[in-house]
């Protein structure tokens, strides 16, 4: 994720605001590094696997699907409207909708086979276990 405009100093600093400036002058706002990507992700190691939690408030299991190839992986879906929500005039809408990828390369190839994934209370939690060419392997040391 690109840091906040104002956090750039120096001429990548000054060329960002201007950017901004221009992009806002035509009234464009979905520039790449002013949205923040959907879903929000956490990733982490444990060194048997890699995890991944996606937070997917609003989104039910049948709406999206996660795929695992190699050291990829792919989460993509739809997030709807509200039944209620679909004659209103908004004020301020924040929570994008409609159809959602996020693919993200992982730090090593994992086991396609042994993924499982949980989702609870709108946080969508894959486990990866790696593959075993990629698991680390204690050596042993002989003496001479």
């Amino acid at each position: 994720m690109w840091p906040d405009r104002m956090a750039l100093t120096g001429p990548f600093g000054e060329l960002r605001r201007e950017m901004d400036r221009l992009l806002d002058s035509f009234g464009v706002t979905g520039a790449p590094w002013r949205q923040p990507q959907f879903p929000a992700l956490n990733v982490w190691d444990n060194g048997e696997a890699v995890f991944v939690e996606a937070e997917l408030p609003g989104v039910a299991r049948d709406d999206f699907e996660v795929y695992a190839v190699g050291n990829e992986l792919t989460i993509k879906g739809r997030r709807r409207a509200q039944a209620n929500e679909k004659k209103v005039a908004y004020q301020r809408q924040e929570r994008t909708l409609g159809e959602f990828v996020r693919m993200l390369t992982l730090p090593c190839d994992v086991d396609a086979d042994k993924v499982e994934a949980v989702l609870k209370d709108g946080v969508l939690t894959v486990q990866l276990p790696k593959a075993a060419a990629a698991r680390p392997k204690r050596i042993t040391v002989k003496t001479a």
